[in-house]
């Protein structure tokens, strides 16, 4: 089974993806938290990590743009 899908996302101030809207929630989930929760395969996304060994949350690659958190943050 596969996690929670990721509705919406939203921006802070700098424009990089702050939180995101699991399917079902009413609020917003902040992306560490959301971040961990992939891990755990609680949300349908993938984590990469950075060169600077951050991490960052990725919707699962398909080829649809509309579906990447930075488009749906728009």
């Amino acid at each position: 089974m596969s996690g929670k899908k990721i509705v919406d996302a939203k921006n802070n101030p700098n424009g990089n993806v702050n939180a995101v809207k699991l399917e079902g929630n009413v609020t917003f989930t902040p992306i560490d938290t959301a971040i961990r929760m992939a891990e755990d395969g609680k949300v349908d996304a993938v984590v990469v990590n950075s060169r600077s060994g951050k991490k960052h949350l990725r919707s699962k690659p398909d080829r649809k743009k509309k579906n990447n958190l930075d488009e749906l943050a728009k």
